[in-house]
């Protein structure tokens, strides 16, 4: 065979295998990567938030110490957890992940909730500017789990479904279905309203 033969059917077989999805799995298995580093750069981004907004709050209401202690402990504990390499199929350690997320939403909400007693606070222009970032924050934080969940469902439907399936199982036997976000606890309790005086 010649060279060029040989140049002609590699050329052919790779544009064969280009054309019927090869690289299907791979290019999505990087897309649900990309989304979750998303997803971690938003949270890391609300973590950093926390100690300008605790000691602005701090300066008008020391004495809200548990709720500011709460708010420090839930920061703490969030930004300290050790990631798996895994955690995308781990879903113990996904668990555990967004168990602390949740946790450090809690108390930065009953932080939020506390500034309300204090007016001074309310019309400071750092705490303002803070909560406006905050707020900004977790839209970005809710665009981000969005978007990871819409990759690993792209992602997981490619590895369940033909030819995805068998694509995988022959170039790609370390694929692996990918764990999805849950929402969060207490998310499907409708919030209670009371008008009452």
């Amino acid at each position: 065979m010649s060279r060029i033969t040989k140049f002609l059917a590699v050329a052919v077989t790779g544009l064969l295998l280009a054309a019927c999805g090869v690289n299907e799995v791979p290019k999505l298995d990087e897309e649900v990567n990309a989304a979750w580093s998303q997803v971690e750069n938003q949270y890391q981004r609300r973590a950093d938030l926390i100690p300008n907004l605790v000691e602005t709050v701090k300066g008008y209401a020391a004495q809200e110490r548990e709720t500011l202690t709460a708010v420090v402990e839930a920061r703490a504990q969030a930004t300290q957890m050790k990631i798996p390499a895994d955690i995308l199929s781990n879903r113990a350690a996904l668990d555990q992940f967004e168990k602390l997320q949740a946790s450090m939403t809690s108390a930065l909400s009953r932080l939020l909730v506390v500034s309300e007693r204090y007016p001074e606070l309310k019309s400071n222009q750092s705490f303002l500017s803070l909560q406006s970032q905050l707020e900004g924050t977790e839209n970005r934080i809710a665009v981000a789990r969005r978007d990871y969940i819409e990759a690993v469902r792209k992602y997981n439907t490619e590895l369940r479904t033909i030819p995805g399936r068998w694509i995988a199982a022959i170039f790609y036997p370390d694929a692996k279905v990918k764990e999805n976000l849950r929402a969060p606890e207490g998310s499907s309790t409708p919030p209670r309203v009371n008008f009452g005086k």
